[in-house]
């Protein structure tokens, strides 16, 4: 086994310190670890199940959080959403020089975290939380005697785990924002659970709040006599070795979705059913990657918007920039353009410039608002404009579409 270390930048723009776990054959996967509120990715545990999982060949990005450990920044100027942003762009660095994470994986506050950020990370299969709160405001009792005081103030230091850390009214304020059983009832993604019964720092019965939230499938392992940090090497060993058996099972069921895992060239959009649901697919363009599914009426999971309403979002886009591009290059002052569209089917007998007249056709309303000092002529320029934008032009001109089959 080996470990690469190496940095990216992190949600403000600092450089998090990363590590990388790998097996000494090919990985047979990737995954990523979040670690407990202001640990770092040295801590044991974090360390321990790494290694336990790239024996099993799976390799393992754990990194510093910002402000944390090795990486830049200020703890100071970090929430909850902040920390979910990390994540993204951690799984967004392993998908450009390695492979997407197919595996998250949570400790205590970085298990709430991982649960956040899961439908970012759309190639994940499945997800392991250890030890995690079902509330992300639970990790604000150890200094609750002083929330009184950061409101007050705005910002104090405080002793967490025998260490100073400086806390802002900003990060309570973010934290309560976050419902994570709502977001667990949402995951649509296979969950494990682990949680001991004497955990003194979370207790068990955020493990129940998660787990019944959860849909299936969804597991849940004990953890007796095992602390939070899971101190105890064995703990962690074991924590590994079931995560590794445990996600074998959706890694071998996900394997048509593999196709969207490497990076399109570019002008080159590949759209591959990711088996989790009857209908949801994952879209590659480039390096980014967006869920696309349907409503659950219709047996979707509504994990992500449905075809039509990504047409329409290429189409409102499209008139956004182009709009914009304009009014740069004119000097016009519009500040923000806001497009709202809506499709429909409409007879082709009431639309009276349509050259078709029979059966139905399909309506696409598109209302435009401006804002910015403009005047009236200015108002009439950018609305011609917007009829002019590339994906405009495509919709209302004849398309060609050539199908062919894979051999």
């Amino acid at each position: 086994m080996k470990t690469e270390k190496f940095q990216f930048p992190g949600s403000d723009g600092q450089l998090l310190a990363a590590s990388l776990d790998l097996p000494d054959g090919a990985p047979v996967a990737y995954a990523l670890f979040a670690h407990c509120f202001t640990c770092g990715q040295n801590v044991l545990a974090a360390k321990r199940i790494a290694e336990g999982l790239a024996k099993h060949g799976i390799a393992t990005l754990r990194f510093d959080f910002t402000g944390i450990g090795a990486s830049e920044g200020e703890f100071a100027n970090t929430t909850f959403s902040s920390n979910i942003g990390d994540l993204v762009l951690a799984a967004d660095h392993l998908r450009k020089t390695r492979q997407a994470p197919s595996i998250l994986i949570g400790h205590s506050l970085g298990g709430a975290a991982i649960l956040a950020a899961t439908s970012m990370i759309p190639e994940a299969k499945c997800v392991a939380t250890v030890a995690a709160p079902s509330d992300p405001s639970h990790v604000t009792h150890w200094f609750k005697d002083q929330i009184p005081e950061i409101r007050e103030k705005g910002e104090i230091e405080v002793s967490l785990a025998g260490r100073p850390f400086r806390i802002k009214r900003e990060f309570l304020d973010d934290i309560a924002e976050h419902k994570l059983t709502e977001t667990v009832s949402k995951l649509h993604k296979p969950l494990l659970i682990f949680h001991s019964p004497t955990d003194d720092t979370v207790g068990i019965n955020n493990a129940t709040h998660l787990f019944v939230a959860a849909k299936h499938p969804k597991s849940f392992i004990s953890l007796p006599g095992a602390d939070h940090l899971l101190s105890q090497k064995r703990d962690a060993v074991y924590v590994a070795d079931m995560i590794a058996a445990w996600a074998t099972r959706y890694l071998d069921a996900a394997a048509p979705a593999e196709a969207a895992s490497a990076n399109p060239p570019a002008g080159v959009v590949v759209v591959s059913e990711t088996g989790a649901g009857k209908l949801q697919n994952v879209i590659a363009a480039g390096r980014h990657r967006v869920l696309a599914d349907e409503p659950l009426d219709v047996g979707g999971m509504d994990s992500g918007p449905g075809p039509y309403d990504f047409l329409l979002g290429a189409l409102g886009a499209c008139t956004s920039m182009t709009m914009r591009l304009y009014a740069e290059r004119k000097s016009i002052p519009l500040t923000r353009t806001t497009v709202t569209l809506k499709h429909s089917r409409i007879h082709a007998q009431d639309c009276e410039e349509c050259e078709t007249k029979e059966g139905m056709i399909s309506k696409i309303d598109r209302t435009i608002a401006m804002e910015g000092n403009l005047d009236a002529e200015q108002r009439k320029k950018l609305m011609e404009i917007a009829d002019k934008c590339p994906v405009h032009r495509t919709l209302t001109s004849e398309i060609k579409i050539v199908t062919s089959a894979v051999e």
